[in-house]
């Protein structure tokens, strides 16, 4: 977010400082990243009085394959269109919403966030921090679309798990554009930036993966996922089963019960981060089919023991919202 401003300040378009997003997201835990996560369903409501006021358009309608509503980007466009001249980018995870509620959408939707961005003067952002490095199938979400985001963010599998590392790409037009300006680099330099050892195990990581047949395992691991979490399709109180490349997600009707959920799931040998009404995983590509079959049915477990007996007790369902509460805070995303 801070390389697009410096871009629009350095192109000279310094009151371009707002940012589109639909709602749903999740950025991260710093204050920019914040203001563009969900500002009411998302775990950063409390800063809102404090937060850079941003546009959100509703969420993307839902479902990887469901064809593309035209309403709803002509309801996107009229928000960029309105806000043109304040809006530096639209910025939003591509393909799947993470810790937002584990969201599936079209692909279609980039494209059309690429020519709204293109013909109002936006820079495009993908957030594929947990979306990179063949998650969803694709090396990138974005590649499902064909599209080529102006900025984009990754990290998690960029090293493995093993360091902490980040990294933001931009294309050569973002980098020309900050060149141009009064500081003719990017102003930003935290302490760690360029670790020697995080670089080291990012470049062993990607030559792992890029060197094996990581399609194959994100196929084999989705394809075990789907075998696996089908029982849970049949227990009332779940919404819905959901498989993106290696990533599966049970939806519950209510929120999960986590004491319950994470008893259950250990009791099959499985740790899991259930959170909000989700029961999710999203597991190692070195994973075994016999792994994967665990997986799944210590999150058809975890769904439920979650569903179970509603006459638990409200002192017990107070301690797993509050236990909820504290996992929210360093859920899926919340390395960043």
């Amino acid at each position: 977010m801070k390389m697009c401003l410096q871009y629009h300040r350095s192109t000279g378009s310094p009151g371009r400082r707002r940012f589109l997003t639909w709602r749903g997201g999740y950025h991260g835990d710093t204050f920019h990243a914040m203001s563009v996560c969900d500002p009411d369903g998302g775990m950063h409501s409390l800063w809102g009085d404090v937060l850079p006021g941003q546009v959100h358009a509703p969420e993307p309608p839902a479902g990887f394959d469901a064809p593309p509503d035209p309403h709803y980007v002509a309801g996107f466009e009229d928000l960029a269109r309105e806000h043109a001249g304040e809006l530096a980018a639209i910025i939003v995870e591509p393909v799947v919403q993470g810790a937002g509620g584990m969201r599936f959408h079209h692909p279609a939707y980039l494209r059309e966030l690429r020519r709204i961005a293109d013909a109002h003067g936006l820079l495009l952002v993908f957030d594929e921090i947990a979306t990179g490095f063949g998650r969803t199938g694709e090396m990138f979400a974005a590649d499902h679309a064909g599209v080529v985001p102006d900025v984009m963010c990754v990290g998690k599998a960029l090293t493995g798990g093993y360091m902490t590392l980040a990294a933001t790409l931009c294309t050569g037009r973002v980098a020309r554009g900050i060149a141009r300006g009064e500081v003719p680099v990017l102003a930003h330099g935290p302490t760690f930036m360029g670790n020697p050892l995080a670089c080291a195990t990012a470049l062993a990581s990607v030559e792992l993966l890029t060197e094996g047949d990581w399609r194959g395992d994100v196929a084999r691991i989705g394809a075990g996922l789907r075998e696996g979490l089908a029982p849970a399709e049949r227990l009332p109180g779940v919404r819905e089963v959901r498989v993106l490349g290696a990533i599966g997600v049970v939806e519950l009707d209510r929120p999960v019960r986590v004491r319950e959920a994470t008893r259950a799931a250990v009791s099959a040998g499985v740790w899991l981060r259930p959170f909000r009404r989700h029961v999710y995983a999203m597991p190692p590509y070195v994973c075994t089919e016999e792994e994967v079959a665990g997986i799944a049915a210590g999150m058809v477990a975890a769904a439920e023991a979650s569903l179970g007996r509603e006459d638990a007790g409200t002192e017990g369902e107070g301690r797993s919202e509050r236990s909820g509460a504290r996992g929210r805070g360093t859920d899926t995303e919340g390395d960043r």
